[in-house]
C-alpha cells in the first residue's frame, strides 16, 4: 500500500495534492480565526487549534466511506427541473450558514467600531462548545468539498490521508499568526468576511448545479489580499491608525 509513495508519480501527486488542500482550507482556516475570536482570550488559540484538528479528524473519517460520498452525487429530488442531490444539500445548508454567520459578524463589527476597550471587555463571548459546534459543522462541508477535489486528482487513499495531514499541520502551525494577524487590522477582518460571503454564495450556486472555476475566484481573493496589504502598507508609512 506503502509502495506508491516512493515512486516519482506518487511523489508528484502527494505534492500536488498537498498544496491544492492548503490553497482549499484558507477559508477553512479564516472562519475559524473569526468564530474562534468570540471565544475569552485565553481558549482562543485552543479554539483554534481544535477546531483544525476536528477538521482534520472528519477529513479522514469521510476517506472510510469514500464510496458514500460519490454516492451523494445522485439525486433526491428534482425542483424545477433541477435535480437535488445528498450533496448539494449539504453545499447549500454550509453556504447558507457561512452567509448568515459573516454576515451577523459583519454587523457586530460595525456595532463595536468606535467602542472603547473597556466597553469591548464587556461584550458577551460566545461558549467553547457553541463555538465548536460552528466550526465542526463548517468543516464537514468543507471537508466534502476537500474530499471531493482529491478523489479528482489521486486514486490512492494513502495519499488523500498524508496529502490532508500535511496540509492540516501546516495551517495549525501558522493558524494563531494569521488570526492575530487579521484582529490587529479591522479592514483585513472585513476583507475575510467579505471572502466567507462569497464562498458562502458560490457553495449555495453549486447545490443548484451553477458551477464557477474557483481558480478565478481565489485569484480575486488573492488580489484583494494583496491591495488592502498595500493600503495598510500606505496608512503607516502617513501615520495613520488604522
Amino acid at each position: 500500500m506503502f509502495d506508491v509513495l516512493f515512486t516519482s508519480e506518487g511523489i508528484i501527486s502527494l505534492l500536488t495534492l498537498t498544496a491544492l488542500e492548503i490553497v482549499l482550507g484558507i477559508d477553512n482556516v479564516i472562519f475559524i480565526s473569526i468564530i474562534a475570536s468570540r471565544l475569552p482570550a485565553a481558549q482562543q488559540p485552543t479554539g483554534r487549534r481544535v477546531g483544525l484538528l476536528s477538521a482534520l479528524v472528519v477529513r479522514l473519517l469521510l476517506l472510510m466511506v469514500v464510496q458514500w460520498i460519490i454516492g451523494l452525487n445522485a439525486d433526491l429530488f428534482t425542483f424545477m427541473d433541477i435535480g437535488f442531490s445528498g450533496k448539494d444539500l449539504i453545499l447549500m445548508a454550509g453556504g447558507l450558514f457561512l452567509i448568515a454567520k459573516s454576515t451577523s459578524e459583519i454587523h457586530a463589527k460595525m456595532e463595536h467600531a468606535g467602542k472603547t476597550e473597556d466597553e469591548l471587555k464587556n461584550t458577551i463571548t460566545a461558549g467553547f462548545m457553541l463555538v465548536m459546534a460552528q466550526i465542526i459543522f463548517v468543516d464537514i462541508v468543507f471537508s466534502f468539498d476537500s474530499i471531493l477535489t482529491a478523489i479528482g486528482l489521486v486514486k490512492e487513499i494513502i495519499i488523500m490521508a498524508i496529502a490532508i495531514i500535511i496540509s492540516i499541520g501546516v495551517m495549525v502551525a501558522f493558524v494563531n499568526q494569521i488570526s492575530e494577524y487579521v484582529e490587529r487590522h479591522p479592514t483585513v477582518k472585513m476583507l475575510a468576511l467579505s471572502f466567507l460571503i462569497m464562498i458562502g454564495v458560490l457553495l449555495v450556486a453549486e447545490g443548484l448545479d451553477f458551477h464557477f472555476p474557483k481558480g478565478y475566484v481565489y485569484f480575486a481573493m488573492a488580489y484583494s489580499f494583496i491591495v488592502e496589504l498595500l493600503n495598510i502598507r500606505l496608512r503607516k508609512k502617513s501615520g495613520a491608525k488604522f
